[in-house]
């Protein structure tokens, strides 16, 4: 008997996910059942596949909804975060099992002990960042423990970036994943993190100029920016006496600096509205944000305002965005400030047919075994293969397939609304992945300590 297997939304970053389940339908019994509010857009590929059904589904359609996910043996949730809670509210009324690739939210958290009675996996943060990461990391973790270490720091990155040979525009940065999440990135608090036994606190407006630098080998020189909060993970990896805990995001050096102009100005702020927003040049927009002038330009205000010097390589990478441009039209209605820089990235930042996303993670263990300090790093680097079959698709897609099997065949039995960081879960997950190109090397370094400037792998 088929065993019916739900997605729910089929967007950027589903394309490995949907090949994972069709290739593996005869083996494991698999009827995919691809529901969306705009089935259209799915390839023919996937749709004509005999063990695929392809349904126009709006989860605001509750009794549609529900009758699909009653239907089903499994649920995986590929919608935006704030849509989980419905489906997992299902989930816990018809006895399915659920996984997402999104962070647990405080409402889905809430349904632990109904989903625990039920004996039910709601596996969460399945997919890249958060997921890969917190396999990988708690691997290693749980060896040198296992080996008698005691753990003293953990550092941990993440970037979605560009293949090297597409990398030949003066950002060194497209977009990867949701356009919107990249603009706002940082913001709803100052990023916190732990450094050398001290709590250390970086304000939104001062995120971008404290990175770290480090070099990949291969793949040469990167930068990170702190995540918001590093501390979340600490009881759940186990490292509440760990005396360095820093989470980041992975650039390529230079997109910081240049970004924290966007910061500066304002135009990142998604919480007000320009009410005539719709018609006005891109120039205009920008010249929102500067001082009056009845004689100086856009550009010299600029400069003037944040202090650009003419020849800062800054000042290249703004031009080549056609920020000044006075013949580009915004066309959105009552749009926020980071909606419009988005609309403006989006020309420039989209992929184009023949180019290749990254995913690169670094991870550095700090610890210490019979008296000497010990250093273990980490990293992995995965090329996406085209603009549909991207790095990030993989690396999301892919871990949430194989889950979605493996609490399907019993192998994930835990239950409760759970992230993966148990040794059941994480194993043959990083195991199969191996099969999939995403390996990670790692080795052995003399013991730094907390010492941005001298991370290499």
């Amino acid at each position: 008997m088929l065993r019916k297997i739900l997605v729910l939304g089929a967007g950027k970053s589903t394309s490995y996910l949907l090949d994972y389940f069709l290739e593996k339908s005869i083996e494991e019994k698999l009827q995919l059942i691809i529901g969306d509010l705009y089935p259209e857009n799915i390839s023919n590929t996937i749709k004509n596949h005999k063990a695929c059904e392809v349904i126009k589904l709006d989860i605001f359609d509750e009794t549609q909804r529900k009758k699909e996910i009653k239907n089903s043996d499994i649920v995986v949730s590929m919608l935006p975060p704030s849509y989980h809670i419905k489906i997992a509210k299902d989930c816990v009324a018809f006895d399915k099992n659920l996984v997402t690739a999104s962070y647990v939210s405080d409402e889905i958290k809430a349904l632990d002990e109904q989903v625990k009675k039920k004996g039910l996996v709601f596996m969460n943060e399945i997919g890249l960042d958060p997921g890969i990461d917190h396999m990988s990391a708690m691997q290693i973790i749980n060896d040198i423990r296992a080996d008698g270490g005691k753990m003293l720091l953990f550092e941990s990155f993440t970037g979605g970036l560009l293949a090297p040979e597409s990398d030949n525009g003066i950002w060194n940065y497209k977009f990867t994943w949701n356009p919107k999440n990249v603009v706002t990135a940082g913001q709803g608090g100052a990023a916190k993190f732990i450094q050398e036994g001290s709590y250390k606190y970086i304000p939104y407006h001062k995120l971008f100029r404290r990175t770290e630098f480090f070099n990949i080998e291969g793949y040469g020189r990167f930068e990170g920016y702190a995540n918001r909060d590093s501390l979340n993970y600490r009881e759940a990896y186990g490292l509440q006496d760990v005396l360095t805990l820093y989470r980041g995001t992975i650039r390529r050096v230079g997109f910081s600096k240049a970004w924290n102009i966007f910061v500066q100005l304002g135009m990142t702020d998604d919480n007000y509205i320009i009410e005539n927003s719709e018609g006005m040049t891109y120039r205009e927009f920008i010249n929102l944000f500067l001082p009056y002038s009845p004689t100086d330009s856009v550009e010299l205000k600029l400069k003037h305002y944040l202090k650009i010097d003419q020849d800062d390589y800054i000042w290249d990478k703004l031009v080549s965005l056609n920020i000044f441009d006075n013949t580009r039209i915004i066309k959105k209605k009552n749009a926020t400030p980071a909606q419009i820089l988005q609309i403006i990235l989006e020309e420039s930042w989209t992929l184009n047919s023949n180019e290749k996303d990254m995913i690169v993670m670094y991870h550095k263990f700090g610890y210490e075994k019979n008296g000497e300090n010990k250093q273990i790093d980490s990293h992995t680097v995965v090329v996406g293969e085209s603009q549909t079959h991207t790095a990030m698709a993989k690396t999301v897609g892919l871990p949430v397939a194989i889950a979605t099997i493996l609490i399907l065949n019993k192998k994930i039995t835990t239950p409760g609304v759970q992230i993966p960081i148990q040794k059941e879960v994480y194993e043959p997950i990083l195991e199969e992945l191996k099969n999939y190109g995403i390996v990670f090397t790692e080795k052995e370094v003399p013991y730094l300590g907390y010492n941005p400037d001298s991370i290499v792998m």
